[in-house]
């Protein structure tokens, strides 16, 4: 038998189909990411839909995305019907934009680890030119200017 759009899907077929814990599914749930209504036996069924979703998910943890940042993003997505291209070429926009803002702050944290490593004192705690006299010390532990 196949499964036409409209068709739902149990807990574990969505787990076997995107590789994800079922345990993971219900915290997404539990987040607002993904939704699911519920058979007469209390089960869980998720539209087809979400399968897409939740392999977006997948992706953005690969790249180290933060779920808070996922939710962001998916609050402009419909939860009740399936995305329109539409949808999903806004969503691709908030992507880029975030994608190309953490790209920036990785070369610029390159750029100024490269410099300070580059100098030859391996000391980034007391690095005379960029924390004269350990004054960074006073401001607490942890990097500070980065």
């Amino acid at each position: 038998m196949s499964l036409g759009p409209e068709d739902r899907l149990s807990v574990g077929e969505v787990s076997r189909r995107t590789g994800v814990a079922v345990s993971a599914l219900h915290y997404y749930e539990a987040l607002g990411l993904i939704t699911s209504t519920r058979t007469g036996g209390n089960q869980r069924r998720y539209a087809r839909h979400m399968l897409r979703r939740i392999s977006l998910i997948v992706v953005a943890k690969r790249l180290g995305i933060p779920l808070t940042d996922v939710q962001d993003v998916f609050t402009t997505l419909p939860l009740d019907r399936a995305p329109t291209l539409r949808d999903w070429r806004r969503v691709s926009t908030l992507w880029h934009d975030r994608l190309e803002r953490r790209r920036q702050e990785l070369d610029r944290l390159e750029a100024e680890l490269t410099g300070c490593i580059g100098c030859g004192c391996l000391s980034l705690r007391a690095c005379r030119l960029l924390n004269p006299e350990d004054t960074l010390a006073q401001e607490g532990p942890g990097p500070r200017r980065i």
